[in-house]
Order: structure tokens, then sequence, then C-alpha cells
């Protein structure tokens, strides 16, 4: 069943299409946080920490939101190319968030890892990622 419910939410990510879209929401585990540093290299990843929370993709609303202790909204400028490679299948967005900054929001599952999927908020100094429950 777990296969059949990430196919169809690739599938709906996939095609980009706001008529088909139904929200999906996934449920995550830990978020990891890389900052640039001074110098303008990006520095380590943090360790995992706890994050329970709830990812919302509407693709009929144009919208993104992560239901953390501060709620976050993206609204979705355009819809990226779904790219496959050997390793790993990536859903790429393009989103400005509710303070009008721009980032590149991608939802990866990682096919040499049992299917994980995870869930990408980059902007130009920081990035997010959030592990998503099987």
């Amino acid at each position: 069943m777990k296969p059949i419910k990430f196919l169809f939410l690739f599938l709906l990510l996939g095609l980009g299409s706001k008529a088909l879209a139904q929200p999906i929401r996934m449920k995550t585990s830990s978020v990891s946080i890389i900052e640039k540093n001074e110098a303008g290299k990006w520095g380590e990843w943090s360790d995992f920490v706890k994050a329970e929370l709830v990812i919302v993709i509407d693709g009929a609303k144009s919208r993104i939101v992560v239901n953390s202790p501060e709620i976050q909204v993206f609204t979705i400028t355009s819809f990226g190319e779904k790219i496959e490679t050997e390793t790993d299948k990536i859903v790429p967005f393009d989103c400005i968030d509710n303070n009008g900054s721009k980032c590149k929001i991608f939802v990866i599952t990682r096919k040499n890892e049992g299917n994980r999927i995870q869930f990408y908020i980059n902007y130009s100094e920081v990035k997010f990622v959030y592990n998503i429950y099987n």
C-alpha cells in the first residue's frame, strides 16, 4: 500500500496540474539545518532533531504550508519539472514565503534508501531538511 501512496504523491506532484491536484499532507519526524558561514561557504548540517509537524502541498491554491510552531506559508510561483536519477526522484517548486523571501522547495525521494522522502526548503543563506514519515 505504501508504494502506491508514494507513486500517487509523485504522480500528482510530477504533473504539476493545479486542476487535478488534491492537497497532499505529509508528516515530518525530524529536521536539520545548514547555514552559510561568514566566508559565504556552507557549514555542516546540524544533527536531526525531533520535529513532528504536518506539511501540506496544495497545488490548486499554489501554496505549501509548513505547520511548525510559527506557521510558514509558501506561495508557489512555478512548478518545476520532476527530475529522476538513478538514486533520487526530485520534485522542485519555486516559492515566496510569507515574508516575501524567495526560496526553492524540493520533495526528494531517496530510491537507494528505501524510498525515504525528504522535504527541503532552500534559501540563499540557510537550508532546512525535514524527514517525512513513511
